[in-house]
């Protein structure tokens, strides 16, 4: 059995510089290790954790980019911590729809108000129905707005 399996993030050479991007962004984060190649200052690998979860980016050069095939999802657990992950998440980034962002690396993150996933899968299919619809029209994620359509009586 592993004894962790840890996400490699190529970049072509801001390795450091993302690495020290996201750990200003989320808590309880921290550089853990930069290999430089032998006999120069040159990094190749940067190991990172964000809230406990390692991560090594990797400079690897222009041959790979980042597309929406792989995402990193952050739950909040309030409207103050999707606002504030959003802002930092798209500073130099970009919005997407449904809560998806790119970062200014082009990473792409699910930014995702606690409870929301419950929501969609609420036994009431209608209720499901019309949370995921008014979540259909964002950008970014606005939990009270997506409990309003929720619990709205169809007219």
């Amino acid at each position: 059995m592993p004894k962790s399996i840890t996400p490699f993030l190529w970049f072509d050479s801001q390795a450091e510089e993302a690495a020290q991007h996201y750990c200003s962004i989320f808590p309880d984060s921290r550089i853990v290790g930069v290999l430089r190649t032998p006999g120069s200052e040159t990094v190749l690998t940067v190991d990172f954790e964000l809230e406990g979860q390692r991560f090594t980016a990797i400079n690897g050069g222009p041959h790979f980019t980042f597309d929406e095939a792989v995402s990193f999802v952050v739950e909040c657990a309030d409207q103050e911590e999707v606002d504030r992950y959003w802002e930092r998440l798209t500073d130099g980034g970009e919005e997407g729809s449904c809560g998806w962002c790119k970062d200014r690396y082009g990473l792409s993150w699910q930014v995702v108000p606690a409870g929301m996933v419950d929501l969609f899968r609420d036994e009431d299919r209608e209720r499901a129905r019309r949370a995921i619809e008014a979540m259909y029209g964002m950008r970014k994620l606005d939990i009270a707005a997506v409990r309003a359509a929720a619990d709205a009586v169809a007219a």
